[in-house]
């Protein structure tokens, strides 16, 4: 049993590291975006050179969707290793927790893909869409950090809900 809750120790803190780095470039990612001085016009053509937030929103997506894979290998692999086994005691916690953590993951992974987008070069005439530049707005970084750091808590208190459900039934089964 020891062994075990290393591991799970282990995986969590891998989990919530790769969070909080999600969430830090996304901060980062906010300061360093473009912004309106950065902008060139010559008449009718415009042009934005590419800001630093591109490689801290690349960063976020990696950290992100990486702690969302590991996230949900753990709590399917603890599905399954219960199939056979009692129901979990909380259902419908559970499914709403794990539908949180994928819907914010979804809306995090959109704003920071566009965001990101958004802050490599807009040269002359191409721009961003249809020729013209576009500038990520205030907080769109922000708050697809906050999402990220949702969907990761919420995957995170999921996972957690699974192995108290596991260590209570080692309990029983040693009394």
């Amino acid at each position: 049993m020891g062994k075990h809750r290393l591991a799970c120790v282990f995986i969590f803190s891998v989990i919530a590291s790769l969070g909080l780095v999600s969430f830090s470039s996304c901060l980062v990612a906010e300061a360093k975006r473009a912004k309106k001085g950065d902008l060139k016009i010559d008449g009718n053509l415009c042009l934005l050179p590419a800001s630093q937030a591109f490689g801290f929103g690349v960063a976020a997506l990696i950290c992100l969707s990486i702690a969302q894979i590991i996230g949900n290998v753990v709590v399917c692999a603890y599905y399954w290793s219960r199939r056979k086994a009692r129901k979990t005691k909380k259902p419908i916690l559970t499914a709403t927790l794990l539908a949180f953590s994928w819907i914010s993951f979804g809306v995090a992974v959109v704003l920071i893909s566009v965001a990101t987008s958004m802050s490599r070069t807009q040269p002359y005439g191409e721009g961003w869409l249809d020729g013209e530049c576009y500038i990520v707005r205030g907080g769109v970084y922000l708050s697809s950090g906050v999402l990220s750091l949702a969907a990761v808590l919420a995957l995170l208190g999921e996972a957690a809900m699974n192995e108290i459900d596991r260590g209570q039934t080692v309990y029983k089964q040693n009394a």
